[in-house]
């Protein structure tokens, strides 16, 4: 949960990054698209067009994959040439990959592939207004609230722990895909495509 919400925190792209919906197997095949997998380890990429103000230029996650329970190595730069304000919308679109396609995840009690209208509240939610942000975040004076000035953000290499959570068997192991959509009333702002591996020890 940490690792989330770094992710979050740090420029608001990678909402839900290691979080997959679906209660059984019945919901990941039901309305199923299907792309053939490739070869999967960390990786990222810029998926807007070349006008959208907000981009990430560096990012790092080990090890690869994934351990949870485990130590996680994580980095981060991006920028933004525009302020970004309420309301901060969030378009995420999850893949897991399954016998070698990519089968979507459905958005199931706002978890998945979900339309998030605005991490603004969200992030008032998670940290309350008046409360200093998390750490590393604090440290290197990253925001955690809206708005975010425009102008370039950087978390250096910093290490956390991810603890042992009950995960439904469905996100335990697996490899994963991840297209995150930010916009500002209808207006899209950054787009962040991830892919990644979980394992459960």
């Amino acid at each position: 949960m940490i690792s989330m919400k770094m992710a979050i925190l740090s420029h608001v792209y990678l909402l839900c990054i290691f979080i997959v919906a679906g209660t059984a197997d019945e919901l990941i095949f039901r309305n199923v698209h299907f792309n053939f997998a490739k070869a999967v380890g960390f990786s990222w990429s810029n998926c807007g067009g070349d006008k959208d103000p907000a981009v990430m230029k560096t990012m790092s996650l080990s090890p690869d994959p994934i351990v949870i329970p485990g130590d996680l190595k994580a980095s981060a730069a991006g920028s933004t040439a525009v302020t970004l304000s309420s309301p901060l919308s969030v378009n995420v679109t999850l893949h897991k990959e399954v016998a070698g396609f990519w089968v979507k995840v459905p958005c199931v009690e706002q978890i998945g592939s979900c339309d998030y209208e605005d991490v603004c509240q969200l992030l008032d939610t998670l940290i309350p207004p008046g409360q200093d942000c998390p750490e590393p975040l604090h440290t290197y004076s990253i925001p955690c609230h809206c708005p975010f000035k425009s102008g370039d953000y950087t978390l250096p290499e910093a290490n956390f722990y991810l603890p042992q959570v009950d995960l439904p068997y469905w996100l335990t192991n697996g490899n994963y895909e991840i297209v995150g959509v930010l916009g500002n009333n209808g207006q899209q702002l950054g787009c962040l495509k991830v892919t990644l591996s979980i394992h459960t020890a």
